[in-house]
């Protein structure tokens, strides 16, 4: 017991006198997530969209992505609870973007199970798309897991964590604007009017994402050294934090709901906004990859300014919750929005870049917060927070289109008719619009430590 007290003595020392990280270390491990983050943009803004565009129906196509979040979800548990008991966070990540890149070319090359037993059959199509979705996304929760929960073991000092929180979610933006920034181009080369043209669009999107994300893999993993804070933790021969732990804290189940209602306003909005241009506003063919790209400009520029606040709990907080009120506002505005008066969309997808990046951010340094000094089971809170991310996003999707799916013949997919909402319309106005209330509302009760420091350099800015 006294050598247990001399230990949380020593660390509550450290982490009072703990240097900010340089900001090479930082750029270093803010691109470790770029593979994971520019698939991930293709998955949750293309997939439905290619698989309805296959011929799958709504529903079908909601069953692949259903059964790949399930699959993240779980993995990401499992992934948590071997990482703290073994470490070895790069081993993981290498591991993890192995499967990413393997799977992720075979969901959007085409069925294989469909080419090997000679058919096109519904059933035949979903099992196949469903069996590679699953596998991409056990390799994308071996990947995130590993990443986010490096975070508390690079540094101790507070500002430095946010500062690695916000430079990750800074390049999850560059990684998101350069899938836009592919999918332009291939929708302006290709005007895919058949199925085998929609194909090659897909694969080329696919296999460029791939390829960007790879060598920025490869900068991570030579660029970032395996954290020596979990090393020490394991030579003091501290047993492992179980998870009652956790449970017992009140600030474990704040941060999952914001968390997990963050990431569900993020991720449904995303999965929408293809079928809201295209069908509901009747924008032209670019749009779809024009409009989330504006997007994740406004996102990048606000998750750089960020990075350069004195952060204290209370300003984590603060502006989570002027995130939560642009959400509020734009959902609004989605919902009503006429297509006559269709250019209003860039403007609204400008208030939503600002809400993503400063509830995104903020979620995320909010659980580092509730981490803190336990490093001994942070890959545990980031697993099981994750996991209710995939879960919900993955249950919400499908309901929303398997209730699409039941819609009369006489609706199109997502679009609107007189006296009809569609889909894509009630799911992007509303759903983010009540998660970022709700979240906000949660946030206030929360209480965070009011420790800060300053970074010693700026970030993203100069050579």
């Amino acid at each position: 017991m006294t050598m247990v007290n001399s230990i949380i003595v020593e660390s509550s020392t450290e982490l009072q006198n703990a240097e900010p990280l340089g900001r090479l270390s930082i750029l270093s491990y803010g691109v470790g997530h770029m593979l994971n983050d520019i698939t991930s943009a293709c998955w949750f803004t293309y997939l439905l969209l290619f698989l309805t565009d296959m011929g799958l129906s709504p529903r079908d196509a909601a069953i692949v992505m259903l059964s790949g979040q399930i699959a993240d979800a779980f993995a990401t548990v499992f992934a948590g609870e071997l990482i703290d008991r073994f470490g070895h966070f790069k081993l993981w990540h290498a591991g993890g973007s192995f499967l990413v890149a393997i799977s992720f070319s075979s969901v959007f090359g085409g069925c294989l199970p469909c080419k090997i037993l000679g058919t096109n059959s519904s059933t035949v199509q979903t099992i196949g798309y469903s069996t590679f979705a699953a596998i991409f996304n056990v390799g994308w929760a071996a990947t995130q897991v590993s990443h986010m929960s490096m975070v508390n073991c690079i540094t101790l000092n507070p500002t430095s964590r946010v500062a690695l929180a916000s430079c990750r979610n800074a390049f999850t933006m560059v990684s998101n604007l350069s899938l836009y920034a592919i999918a332009l181009a291939v929708f302006s080369v290709y005007d895919a009017k058949q199925s085998a043209d929609v194909k090659i669009e897909y694969r080329w999107i696919a296999y460029l994402s791939i390829f960007i994300g790879c060598c920025f893999v490869v900068i991570f993993l030579i660029g970032t050294k395996e954290p020596e804070l979990k090393l020490q933790v394991q030579c003091k021969d501290l047993s492992r934090i179980s998870w009652a732990h956790w449970f017992k804290k009140v600030l474990y189940y704040q941060v999952a709901l914001v968390y997990m209602l963050t990431r569900l306003a993020t991720n449904v909005s995303q999965a929408l906004l293809a079928f809201y241009v295209i069908d509901d506003l009747k924008m032209n063919h670019s749009s779809k990859a024009l409009v989330p790209a504006i997007i994740y400009i406004c996102s990048f520029m606000v998750s750089v300014m960020l990075q350069e606040i004195r952060w204290t709990g209370w300003r984590l907080k603060a502006f989570f919750t002027g995130g939560a009120i642009f959400w509020i506002f734009s959902g609004a505005g989605i919902f009503v929005l006429p297509s006559k008066l269709q250019s209003f969309m860039y403007i609204l997808s400008i208030t939503i870049g600002v809400a993503n990046a400063l509830m995104m951010v903020t979620a995320i340094s909010m659980e580092s917060v509730l981490v803190g000094e336990d490093l001994n089971g942070c890959a545990f809170v980031y697993g099981s927070l994750s996991f209710l991310d995939k879960l919900s996003c993955g249950l919400a999707l499908y309901v929303l289109e398997s209730y699409q799916a039941g819609v009369p013949a006489a609706m199109d997919n997502h679009v609107v008719t007189a006296g009809h909402f569609s889909i894509s319309r009630c799911g992007l106005g509303l759903i983010p619009a009540t998660c970022a209330l709700l979240s906000a509302i949660i946030t206030y009760t929360i209480r965070l430590p009011d420790r800060s420091r300053t970074l010693m350099e700026p970030l993203l800015v100069g050579s």
